[in-house]
């Protein structure tokens, strides 16, 4: 009865920035649990990677160019995976980016980028989705946030990063109120300092390293998979009665 609870056959799943790292993991989870998948990603080029890198785990998957800052293509994208895969079930907000540097140095630009991206267009997503899962009667949304949600890091200065991903934190549980008389569940995940591309300089950065290792009580940073299983549990019906919760995966960094 329970294995059967994360079983999502049938179900078609969008992912954004899905393309490589969280997003790549997210959507192998769910393409092994039966769904349907659709990625975006602004590179072709890497997104018809990932679309060959599923294939050769057995899934089928659908790329669809898009960045997610522009309220437009926010919009479209999510629309377009509706209409070619016959719906849309569940999806998965995980585009983002990070900007490091002093507050006083961040120009206006540079703000609007990470704003625009990681909270700005995430919202369009979710409005496209809402506005698809209502006429359905049901749906999951899974929206990637950060331990930046709640803490402001150390030793690196981020500040629009961080204010982003206290909106999508606040958002989420926003959106879950407002729509839960629709059925549809709205819910995040708060990943720490996970092995991808995104922290790959941080983990390089042998100062850096050390004071986020040495924060993290499990004394190591987290793989893709260990975020893709808990947004895999949060898109299927064993999550059925969660909605608005953010759920921290992070080594214990937090706890302090």
């Amino acid at each position: 009865m329970y294995a059967e609870l994360f079983r999502l056959d049938g179900r078609v799943a969008l992912v954004t920035g899905g393309s490589r790292g969280i997003g790549l993991a997210c959507a192998e989870a769910l393409g092994e649990a039966g769904a349907r998948i659709a990625i975006s990603a602004r590179s072709r080029d890497e997104g018809e990677k990932a679309v060959r890198h599923l294939a050769g785990k057995g899934i089928e998957a659908l790329y669809l160019p898009a960045d997610i800052s522009s309220e437009s293509a926010a919009q479209a994208v999510v629309k377009q995976a509706a209409a070619e895969l016959g719906g849309l079930d569940i999806l998965v907000n995980n585009a983002g980016i990070a900007r490091h540097g002093d507050s006083l140095d961040v120009k206006p630009e540079t703000w609007d980028e990470v704003i625009n991206t990681n909270l700005t267009g995430l919202f369009w997503c979710c409005r496209a989705a809402i506005e698809t899962m209502v006429a359905a009667g049901r749906g999951s949304i899974v929206n990637i946030g950060s331990i930046s949600g709640y803490i402001s890091n150390l030793p690196q200065n981020q500040v629009a990063y961080n204010a982003s991903k206290a909106g999508v934190h606040m958002l989420t549980k926003s959106l879950a109120g407002e729509f839960a008389k629709n059925n549809i569940r709205i819910n995040a995940v708060a990943p720490g300092y996970i092995e991808t591309a995104m922290t790959q300089g941080g983990l390089d950065d042998p100062e850096w390293s050390k004071i986020w290792l040495g924060m993290t009580p499990l004394g190591r940073t987290g793989k893709p998979s260990e975020v893709a299983a808990a947004v895999l549990y949060l898109a299927s019906d064993a999550a059925s009665y969660v909605t608005g919760s953010v759920l921290t995966i992070d080594g214990g960094y937090t706890i302090h």
